[in-house]
């Protein structure tokens, strides 16, 4: 059985595709070993630490866009805790990752707020000078 599912973190969308296997994760082709820096590999492991024993029999592709590095990396997280639920259908590996962390299931739905005009940001201002 394929299951597909995906996450997102601010602009990055990844695309997991899980299916039958020896425990094999690529992100963009590549092996998740070789993801660089290491806390997001560290970051995109988790689903796999928090439930022992999961990552044995599925292979996971994972094709990532968009964002920065960590966003990437959150966004890799949620599709693979969600692909995996969604394969196996245990209701309890599901409460186990809800109790972990929420967001290995629900997307983060905060966002940058754009600049606006008067300032150097989206709310400070530029500062008045009296004299």
């Amino acid at each position: 059985m394929v299951t597909n599912t995906s996450g997102k973190k601010k602009t990055a969308i990844a695309r997991a595709t899980v299916r039958e296997g020896e425990g094999r994760v690529r992100i963009n082709a590549s092996p998740v070993e070789l993801l660089e820096p290491e806390t997001a590999r560290l970051k995109v492991l988790e689903p796999f630490r928090v439930v022992e024993g999961v990552r044995d029999d599925v292979d996971i592709e994972v094709d990532v866009q968009g964002g920065g590095v960590m966003g990437q990396a959150d966004a890799a997280r949620t599709a693979i805790a969600r692909g995996i639920v969604e394969h196996s259908g245990d209701a309890e590996l599901r409460d186990a990752y809800m109790a972990f962390d929420r967001t290995l299931l629900v997307n983060d739905v905060r966002r940058s707020e754009p600049k606006k005009w008067g300032g150097p940001g989206a709310r400070a201002r530029y500062q008045k000078s009296y004299r």
